[in-house]
């Protein structure tokens, strides 16, 4: 796999718990800071693309009317709770 060398600039109290947590694991900066940097994209990458998704279906008129919300909304707490409506192809108005 080829390295790449990017760089970034940082407070002086994030490079200081930077280096201490290096110290304290014995772990090199650049390990540390590349394992953040993975976490991160992992935890949030799937966001990007679930938002992504979700633009692109109701783009395309894949989605519950506010109406079919509202009214399931509405129902919640009472004793004829509704299921939450399903998405489908609605028709936009112009």
């Amino acid at each position: 796999m080829s390295q790449n060398v990017i760089s970034l600039r940082v407070s002086d109290e994030m490079k200081e718990r930077l280096d201490q947590l290096a110290a304290a694991t014995r772990r090199p900066r650049s390990f540390l800071a590349e394992e953040a940097l993975a976490e991160y994209l992992d935890r949030h990458g799937w966001q990007v693309a679930a938002i992504d998704e979700a633009v692109q279906a109701a783009g395309d008129g894949q989605f519950a009317t506010h109406e079919a919300v509202s009214d399931w909304l509405s129902s919640w707490g009472t004793d004829s709770e509704k299921q939450p409506p399903v998405a489908g192809a609605v028709k936009r108005q112009r």
